[in-house]
């Protein structure tokens, strides 16, 4: 398959990359830094948005492309107007220019469970839970899942758009995700140093390995998509894990005490990031998605990934 991959560089991206790679697809990859771009992939530079640099990757066509460039929650939120450039506009122009080149190609979207808004119903979250985003990344994310189900219905592209939960975990330093505290605390206790948790050992959140995550795009480029629902989108299966949970098993992994982490929630934080209920993802599970299976594995998964 000849696939297109934007944010091809970044975390998800390179493992995705490194799979399709390794499966004989001839990649093109686009990044704002080219050099992040594993070897073996067409690397292409510059801002995803630019019309000149979206022309030159779908020059001859393709037969799939998947989407995962944006700017992230925390971003989004301080600068809403880069986030409508790059998470609205130029996913459309990404889309349209697909489509023209012709093929009917698969369009895999990476969306995120951002757009079920908050707060969350406590009884749980499942396939006919409503779209109700709070935040700007949220809101842009509904938006274009709806663009690819219309683009799919009318024939112009084959499109899958999946949600993203926590994907751990992630390199450390600035992501523009609020969310960074789950990554940190696996690079805290396997270089055995004390972290500081923004939760309460309670506080619960829906996670999957970055191993897992490259593997279900990888299977949403060829997977049947009369099994999706007419939307086209589908929420990840995820494992719901207390953060106490998940910082114990992190340290029995990694041979450290557990008593390196100290709790001090900040309510704000652990409403928007620590809350999560019950969640049931039937609609995915049919369509061949699937999550890590249990706790001790996602963890074992993650810290093999570490960067």
């Amino acid at each position: 398959m000849k696939i297109v991959v934007t944010g091809a560089g970044g975390f998800v991206g390179r493992h995705l990359v490194d799979r399709l790679l390794a499966r004989g697809n001839e990649v093109t990859g686009i990044d704002t830094h080219a050099a992040a771009i594993p070897a073996g992939a067409r690397a292409l530079a510059g801002d995803i948005g630019d019309a000149v640099l979206q022309k030159e990757a779908l020059a001859g066509g393709c037969d799939a492309l998947v989407h995962l460039a944006t700017v992230p929650g925390g971003a989004a939120e301080t600068d809403p107007a880069a986030s409508r450039r790059i998470n609205i506009d130029a996913m459309y122009d990404l889309v349209e220019r697909a489509a023209a080149a012709g093929g009917r190609p698969r369009f895999v979207y990476a969306s995120s469970i951002a757009v079920l808004g908050h707060p969350l119903p406590e009884t749980g979250v499942d396939d006919s839970t409503p779209l109700s985003p709070e935040l700007i990344y949220g809101g842009h994310k509904a938006m274009m899942e709806v663009a690819i189900a219309m683009f799919s219905n009318r024939g112009a592209i084959d499109g899958v758009t999946v949600r993203l939960p926590g994907i751990l975990a992630r390199p450390r330093g600035p992501s523009g995700m609020k969310s960074a505290f789950m990554s940190d605390l696996f690079h805290a206790l396997k270089a055995g140093e004390s972290f500081t948790c923004p939760t309460r050992p309670e506080a619960t959140i829906w996670a999957q390995s970055v191993a897992r995550c490259a593997d279900n795009f990888v299977h949403a480029l060829t997977c049947e998509t009369r099994l999706l629902p007419p939307t086209r989108a589908v929420t990840l299966p995820a494992l719901r894990i207390s953060m106490g949970a998940m910082a114990e098993e992190i340290a029995r992994q990694c041979g450290v005490s557990a008593g390196l982490v100290s709790w001090v929630p900040d309510p704000r934080l652990e409403a928007a990031f620590g809350a999560y209920p019950p969640l049931t993802t039937p609609a995915a599970e049919h369509a061949g998605f699937a999550n890590d299976g249990t706790v001790a594995k996602l963890v074992a998964s993650a810290l093999s990934t570490l960067e």
